[in-house]
């Protein structure tokens, strides 16, 4: 299930590529159900973190495929709304 107004974005393709702005995304796994909620000051910084050391370790965000990100200056509130989408 979607979360967001964004288009579904392929993880390897394109996340090197996002700007360096506040925003909130939705990391999927390759049958499309939601793994992670998160939110950043800078998505570039996030994401080429993620990319440079595989997610840290993290094996269930290690089964990212594909990616959703908005940009906004109230993260946390909407990754909170977001959060909430998903438990119900």
């Amino acid at each position: 299930m979607e979360l967001l107004e964004d288009k579904m974005r392929v993880w390897l393709e394109s996340a090197k590529f996002v700007k360096a702005i506040p925003g909130v995304f939705v990391l999927y796994n390759r049958n499309k159900e939601a793994l992670y909620v998160g939110e950043t000051n800078n998505l570039e910084s996030t994401f080429t973190k993620y990319l440079d050391t595989e997610f840290d370790g993290n094996e269930c965000m290690k089964k990212t495929s594909f990616y959703q990100r908005v940009f906004t200056n109230d993260q946390k509130q909407r990754q909170l709304e977001l959060i909430e989408v998903v438990k119900n």
